[in-house]
């Protein structure tokens, strides 16, 4: 019992991780809106029918419409129809790095509109470490700055800007609603949204499904949807959220292994060395949270051990 908790940890790391080069491989064939449509029409239904079942609050107060439309909107629409646009042209590594700073966005946004947050000269040069990391991942030519992969990260990290504004909104909306509850709404919400923004973007609506598609989209609804959230709310009970938003720093290394396994997709060095940029920079935002969590582990392992000071 004791390593399930770090066991869980890993494979939500993993399987997230591992959506990237599954969303990869599926909007070489379906496009990307209409993919993340599709996704979510099923993971909503998962998601829901999850909460019904360990009994929690499914019916939404009045007061409560406002965070799930800011969700639907930012979080599952806007954020996941240029995420899967952007995964178009970069690889699943590269991809998962731009996602990587949405927790340093996050602070960012919340400093601008949550008058108690405070960054500080340490957390704006995290913030701006977080840019930089962004920038050497892209790795722009300055004779070729209009490259598709160039695109591909600008989107991706206007993806990330979305989501980070969306958990700032939903923060300051934030209720009694359950998160398993709030999350299959905003789906219900966010999915329909995507389906007009496809037909409206003029994407093709019949796909002819490859094998490698069906396999990516049946990974990202059932294992990644259904079973990537169930661990994630059983590890949120477990952990608390600051914890539990590490994982988003071990999603670029199961991006790249199983980007390069499955899809044979090259590690750059660049995207490496932007990782570790981006890395350090969550590290000097979020220093003060890192700081209590490492206390009340310390704290923790002292009762257990009976540390003289405990004594």
């Amino acid at each position: 019992m004791r390593y399930r908790t770090p066991f869980l940890f890993l494979l939500v790391a993993a399987i997230w991780g591992s959506t990237f080069p599954a969303v990869r491989a599926g909007v070489e064939v379906v496009p990307p809106v209409l993919f993340a449509a599709l996704r979510f029409d099923a993971v909503a239904i998962l998601v829901l029918g999850y909460a019904a079942v360990r009994g929690y609050r499914i019916r939404p107060r009045r007061n409560e419409w406002a965070g799930i439309l800011a969700g639907g909107v930012l979080l599952i629409a806007l954020h996941h129809a240029l995420l899967f646009a952007g995964q178009q042209y970069v690889t699943s590594a590269v991809a998962a790095v731009v996602v990587a700073t949405v927790p340093i966005i996050t602070a960012a946004l919340s400093r601008l509109l949550l008058p108690t947050t405070d960054l500080g000269i340490v957390g704006v040069i995290g913030l701006g470490l977080g840019f930089l990391g962004t920038a050497i991942v892209a790795n722009p030519d300055p004779a070729a700055l209009y490259t598709a992969e160039s695109l591909g990260v600008l989107l991706v990290l206007g993806a990330a800007i979305a989501f980070a504004y969306g958990a700032v909104v939903i923060q300051r909306t934030r209720t009694s609603l359950p998160v398993a509850s709030l999350q299959g709404w905003m789906m219900v919400v966010g999915a329909p949204i995507l389906h007009v923004a496809s037909i409206s973007l003029g994407e093709p609506q019949s796909v002819e499904w490859t094998p490698a598609a069906a396999l990516a989209f049946v990974y990202l609804v059932p294992i990644a949807g259904g079973l990537g959230y169930l661990l994630y709310f059983d590890l949120l009970d477990r952990l608390g959220s600051v914890e539990l938003n590490l994982v988003s720093y071990l999603l670029p290394v199961f991006a790249a292994l199983v980007g390069w396994i499955a899809l044979g997709e090259a590690l750059e060095s660049t995207t490496v060395a932007g990782f570790v940029v981006v890395a350090i920079g969550f590290a000097l935002v979020k220093r003060r949270a890192l700081a209590r969590l490492v206390d009340g582990r310390t704290r923790g392992a002292s009762r257990v051990t009976g540390d003289d000071d405990q004594r």
